[in-house]
């Protein structure tokens, strides 16, 4: 029995993504987790409603705990994006063999490392909101009991976001979209009584939203699991000591940027969030639930993103390098336009949006501030993460990672800080910078993706299986 025989399904998807319309193909794998992104950005709108009715000023925990998750994700992130570029394009070339080793050296890689920063975070998490954070004291309390729930999702989220990929990278994209909408929906329904204590659950508040969260990773990661085993049986995954020197070199090779921006990204945003935060809690409200209404305009953003990597990583793996330029432009306008259209129709009604989750006019005044500098900028950081999926997809990291590194570093938090403090401009100052790095960063991210020399696979291809 052959390769094509035994992984007929595997086959049967890499032959749409190598050969179907780019714009229907990249439809088709992206709509399943676009739809995923939108169902967890109904969650986050709904989990952000019930804490400020259980407290205004609970809203802000989730946010204050972010660029922590993000940092402490930067790990897993780097995982995957090797993981994605390696097993894709194994499966480009039709060497699916070694397609399910690599599966399960990254299954491997990614639950010891979960584990080790699940108790990081439980350990350290109250130095963390305190020295390093600044959190201000009227928050300290609910940003501490919600992050010790949320480290068990660090681990679990390492073990879900490991299974999506690798079904990613298979170009099954509807199962895992299909089985973190059910899990959220479950969140949905649940989030109301466990944070405001209807019967007959008791009144938690922050935590409560926090083991919702923990309860959504379980399902996904029960549901995912029977999946592999019922519909690719033949990518066994298990615990493996099969990491030779070769392989970590491979991995660096492609996650070291990733990991790199990712560790920059968390303290960027650790440093913002500092900032923020001297402004007082006013502006540290207003950056809570200003980001939450961000996420609704860029809720086409993700899933589309994710589909152009599968894309790239396969047909790049298949020889076809020109095919996956024009997959990378195609999805870079579609993003654009789709976000843009999102902003254009939240601008207007940013106050009565910002009316939603709090009460105080100053926190509903400084929210639609915030929207109205940097609601415009949001199509631009579509073009930065499409040329983070080319990244993923091709193995050339390197570009956007800088890029990346430079919007956040240079833009928002050094700049942020002259205009907030130095210059006297206040919150204005943080929001305008955040408004510049969007817009410079996706400018730079376009002509990389137009014109960088990223179409090139990082895998030694089976010549003669391309077709």
């Amino acid at each position: 029995m052959g390769d094509s025989d035994e992984y007929c399904a595997v086959s049967r998807y890499r032959d749409r993504i190598i050969n179907g319309p780019i714009l229907r193909t990249l439809v088709w794998l992206g709509i399943p987790p676009m739809l995923n992104q939108i169902a967890s950005i109904i969650y986050n709108v709904a989990d952000a409603y019930w804490l400020s009715i259980y407290s205004e000023l609970s809203i802000v925990a989730p946010r204050q705990t972010r660029p922590i998750l993000m940092l402490f994700q930067a790990l897993l992130n780097a995982l995957n994006a090797a993981s994605l570029s390696i097993v894709s394009q194994y499966i480009g070339s039709r060497s699916f063999e070694e397609a399910k080793r690599e599966a399960s050296r990254f299954m491997t890689a990614s639950i010891i490392s979960g584990i080790s920063l699940c108790i990081l975070l439980f350990s350290f998490r109250g130095y963390i909101f305190t020295a390093v954070l600044s959190t201000p004291e009227e928050i300290l309390g609910y940003v501490i009991d919600y992050s010790g729930i949320i480290s068990i999702d660090v681990f679990l989220n390492y073990i879900v976001l490991t299974y999506t990929t690798l079904l990613q990278a298979l170009g099954d994209t509807r199962r895992p979209a299909l089985i973190n909408m059910t899990a959220v929906a479950v969140n949905v329904v649940l989030d109301p009584f466990l944070v405001l204590g209807i019967d007959p659950f008791p009144r938690l508040g922050v935590i409560g939203a926090a083991l919702t969260d923990v309860l959504g990773k379980i399902i996904s990661m029960s549901a995912m699991t029977y999946i592999f085993r019922k519909n690719y049986p033949e990518f066994k995954l298990r615990l493996t000591r099969d990491i030779n020197v070769e392989w970590i070199r491979l991995v660096m090779r492609i996650g070291l940027p990733i990991l790199a921006t990712g560790s920059m990204n968390g303290f960027a945003f650790l440093l913002q969030l500092r900032i923020v935060n001297m402004l007082g809690v006013i502006a540290a409200a207003a950056y809570a639930i200003g980001f939450i209404i961000m996420d609704i305009a860029d809720a086409a953003l993700w899933g589309l993103t994710g589909a152009t990597a599968v894309m790239i990583g396969q047909n790049l793996g298949a020889g076809r390098d020109a095919r996956a330029r024009r997959i990378a432009l195609k999805s870079a306008s579609i993003i654009f336009l789709g976000v843009s259209v999102g902003a254009a129709i939240l601008y207007p009604i940013r106050w009565s949006l910002a009316d939603i989750f709090a009460d105080d006019p100053d926190i509903i005044g400084e929210t639609s501030l915030f929207i109205q500098v940097i609601l415009p900028s949001l199509p631009f950081f579509g073009l930065l993460q499409v040329a983070l999926s080319v990244g993923r997809g091709s193995g050339h990291t390197l570009i956007p990672t800088l890029t990346g590194a430079f919007r956040l570093w240079i833009l928002r938090v050094l700049l942020g800080y002259v205009l907030a403090f130095n210059i006297g401009m206040g919150s204005f100052g943080a929001w305008l910078s955040i408004a510049l790095g969007n817009f410079i960063g996706g400018t730079i991210s376009l002509a990389w993706i137009k014109c960088g020399k990223w179409t090139k696979a990082v895998i030694k291809r089976r010549q003669t299986h391309l077709k």
